[in-house]
């Protein structure tokens, strides 16, 4: 990555060091069940979370996770934690799952990293200075210029067929985001009306803008906001198909009925 400040080197020092622990504490956990009482908490969504919380508060990071809650009182950074998105596809066995990590600041995102917890890739971005795939930068590659050429990822249930040439849904937010930025999709759109917390997207939004493509709340609102309680509708890809996906967007998810 291009000109990053020590402070941010260390931050991702730090995300790298939490999603290893994440890693760590996956490959040796086997139980996959729901957590008793819970219709969509895993037991392995808890123990993953605890190994990146013991990082981060080991760091005097302040926490917004997808499990346990926050942030707490204060001010200053927070890091937006996802510890297992794709629990579901974790607990089938469907490839698909990873552990999400963003620096947030008072301007937005400011250091992000997804590991894929299966193939062990690890994406990552920094405000300013790039993102990459395994260390190695990510640049902006040739994508569908208009949706009828595009491949998009979608999470939801398409209410109707927007003329993409093919879609996909896979199941982890964070990972379709980063098949994005890295050229594997050419976009990503939220067919449900505000069902992602901003622990599914705030990494994976950076990581695609700095990848050189554009993401954005399909109702036009910040996407990513510290708030445990907020829900946002991310659309992700080059700008003309984006801009023909939020278009569509309130016939596929027929919030337009």
């Amino acid at each position: 990555m291009r000109g990053v400040h020590p402070d941010d080197e260390r931050l991702l020092s730090i995300l790298a060091e939490a999603a290893h622990a994440a890693a760590a504490a996956f490959a040796v956990d086997t139980d996959r069940a729901l957590v008793a009482g819970s219709a969509v908490q895993h037991a392995s969504d808890l123990r993953t979370d605890a190994a990146i919380r013991a990082v981060l508060e080991a760091a005097d990071l302040r926490i917004l996770s997808e499990e346990s809650g926050g942030p707490g009182p204060g001010s200053g950074l927070v890091v937006v934690v996802d510890p297992l998105d794709g629990s579901t596809n974790a607990a089938h066995g469907i490839g698909w799952w990873a552990t999400s990590l963003c620096v947030v600041d008072a301007v937005g995102p400011r250091v992000a990293l997804v590991r894929n917890l299966l193939s062990g890739e690890v994406f990552s971005a920094v405000r300013g200075g790039g993102a990459s795939l395994d260390g190695a930068p990510l640049r902006p590659r040739p994508r569908a210029s208009r949706l009828a050429d595009a491949l998009v990822l979608v999470s939801g249930l398409p209410r109707v067929h927007p003329g993409w040439r093919q879609f996909r849904a896979l199941g982890a937010v964070a990972l379709d985001l980063c098949a994005v930025a890295v050229g594997r999709a050419d976009a990503y759109v939220d067919c449900s009306v505000d069902a992602h917390g901003v622990w599914d997207h705030a990494a994976a939004s950076l990581i695609c803008t700095e990848a050189g493509a554009v993401a954005v709340d399909a109702l036009g609102r910040k996407l990513v906001v510290v708030d445990h309680s907020a829900r946002r509708t991310p659309v992700a890809g080059q700008s003309a198909v984006v801009a023909e996906l939020v278009a569509a967007w309130p016939a596929l998810s027929g919030s337009d009925a």
